[in-house]
């Protein structure tokens, strides 16, 4: 166990209020196992690897999920629901989408038992905020992050973690603090309160200016300012752009009657949630957001109708069995689809929406009309600087989230970036988990700590409380490999490009696509012939 810091180290604590039980005998767990273990009914994740058992916390920091069901890979474990992966010795994070760190406990081996050690103070957290310093007196160099979102908190927080000791200052147009916009298609009804990712209170304790409402208007890249629209200048040293990306909005006549609406905020979900109940309504797209939407309203709106450009839902993300299912799985729950249509005109009768007309001529009766058909990014405050970016107006960075301009970094769904796993091709990914780590990659190169973006896109939608998960980059898949039974709502799918498994997504087939992402991050190839096999065992799973 060398090397490995101690419990009360990590996590600050008093080693004398420690509660010790023997969990197992040394021969229940064999090197590259783990087990669920409890201590003084604390859940705890008990790990052997080359020899040196470990424990730390069995619930994953992001949505609580069961470690133990997740798949360990040399010294890190990966939770089985969205992905993040956690240093069995230490406990620190070390993938998203989860924040923080899992605490940590000691272990010892005697007479062939094994005995775990808990702190009772520290074992009622289940999560751990990683030490971070604060500003230093004197220390004058600045770092801007413009956007609220995921890569600039990230980013912020790296920073601290590195005891940098310059100023932070984050600056967004939204009215609150960073949140969790993943679950705002999935809970509509949700509380401000409740999604907040940090409070205020830590904002304060670690030095990280957080300025709301409060949007770039131009940027000087040669005198290192920014102008906001109160007509404020801020200069900086380092800036870091994640500015996202809006909600695309229809373009016919009646686009601006009243109850037209569009999934943005906290306040889009609840008024939307409002607007729908006991009402008809119709969704213009069939893109994740439409389909979470729509799933999430089947219980509320007295009718809900789908409008799709393409002939399935997901049709070139998933493929067109899975497209197909959803729609089936959706049909059962009274949800009409209209495939391989658009919307031509939204009439109106007091200012408000009647009904949607598409352009095959179908009439449909409507209360509300949400819009979910892409996204146009936050960009146009760059027009005119040197920053270089690429047609569809996202911005062009390297490896290491560096633009074309000394200094300037850029994260999120904004960024172009050079995908590892994809041989380096330019992609632009709007994941939750890898604008997170967009925001590690930009804090630690501001550092001179060169590191390069290696993370494994990993994404996840909810579907009538079930979870599509997915991994990998699969556009320009030329073939599907399905386990299991899609019509079934238990499968596993490779998408498969050059004879070779370049994503995958499943539904009741948990861990699989964990154990994916971790075949994918550790830069092994799974081949078509694996793919094809009957024999899973590549996997290093016992799939039920």
């Amino acid at each position: 166990m060398s090397g490995r810091p101690h419990c009360s180290e990590l996590l600050d604590v008093d080693p004398d209020e420690e509660l010790t039980e023997v969990v197992c005998l040394e021969s229940e767990l064999k090197d590259g196992q783990m087990m669920e273990v409890e201590v003084g009914h604390h859940n705890v994740l008990l790990v052997r690897s080359e020899g040196i058992y470990s424990a730390i916390g069995n619930q994953c920091t992001h949505y609580g999920a069961p470690l133990s069901k997740g798949v360990l890979s040399g010294h890190r474990v990966r939770c089985p629901w969205h992905g993040a992966c956690f240093n069995i010795q230490t406990g620190d994070l070390e993938e998203y989408p989860g924040m923080d760190c899992l605490p940590c406990h000691t272990v010892k081996v005697e007479n062939n038992k094994v005995y775990v050690s808990v702190n009772k103070k520290a074992a009622r957290q289940t999560k751990r905020i990683k030490s971070m310093g604060s500003r230093v007196e004197g220390v004058i160099h600045t770092i801007l992050l413009l956007g609220g979102g995921s890569a600039s908190l990230v980013c912020a927080e790296t920073l601290r973690q590195e005891n940098f000791g310059g100023r932070i200052i984050m600056v967004t147009r939204d009215n609150l603090l960073p949140y969790d916009k993943t679950r705002l298609s999935k809970v509509m009804n949700v509380e401000d309160d409740s999604i907040l990712l940090r409070r205020m209170e830590f904002f304060h304790k670690h030095d990280i200016e957080v300025w709301l409402r409060k949007e770039a208007m131009s940027l000087d890249t040669e005198k290192k300012k920014v102008t906001f629209d109160d007509g404020s200048v801020q200069s900086y040293d380092q800036l870091l752009i994640s500015t996202g990306c809006r909600a695309k909005g229809l373009e016919c006549p009646g686009k601006d009657l009243e109850n037209v609406k569009m999934l943005e905020t906290p306040e889009d979900a609840r008024q939307i949630h409002v607007a729908c109940i006991g009402c008809h309504i119709v969704i213009v797209g069939t893109s994740f957001v439409g389909m979470e939407v729509a799933s999430y309203m089947t219980d509320k709106a007295s009718s809900i109708t789908v409008i799709g450009s393409s002939e399935l839902p997901y049709q070139k993300t998933l493929g067109p069995e899975i497209g197909k299912v959803t729609m089936m799985m959706l049909a059962e729950k009274d949800v009409a689809f209209y495939m391989n249509d658009n919307v031509s005109e939204v009439r109106g009768e007091n200012g408000k929406v009647k009904e949607v007309v598409l352009k095959s001529g179908t009439v449909i009766p409507a209360d509300v009309l949400i819009v979910g058909i892409g996204v146009i990014p936050n960009s146009e405050f760059l027009q005119g600087t040197p920053i270089a970016m690429d047609s569809k107006s996202s911005v062009i960075v390297d490896k290491c989230m560096r633009t074309n301009v000394l200094e300037v970094f850029c994260g999120g769904d904004l960024a172009t970036f050079p995908l590892k796993m994809a041989k380096d091709q330019r992609v632009n990914i709007g994941h939750w988990q890898m604008a997170q780590a967009h925001g590690r990659v930009a804090a630690l190169n501001m550092l001179n700590i060169p590191t390069e973006l290696n993370s494994v896109p990993y994404y996840w939608t909810v579907l009538l409380g079930k979870n599509i998960r997915y991994t990998g980059y699969g556009e320009g898949y030329t073939d599907i490999v399905v386990k299991g039974k899609v019509e079934e709502q238990k499968f596993l799918a490779f998408y498969i490009k050059d004879d070779e498994v370049i994503a995958a997504a499943s539904l009741n087939y948990d861990p699989a696509v964990s154990a994916v992402a971790e075949r994918f991050a550790t830069g092994n190839t799974i081949t078509k012939k694996e793919a094809e096999s009957d024999d899973l065992r590549w996997l290093k799973l016992k799939l039920s």
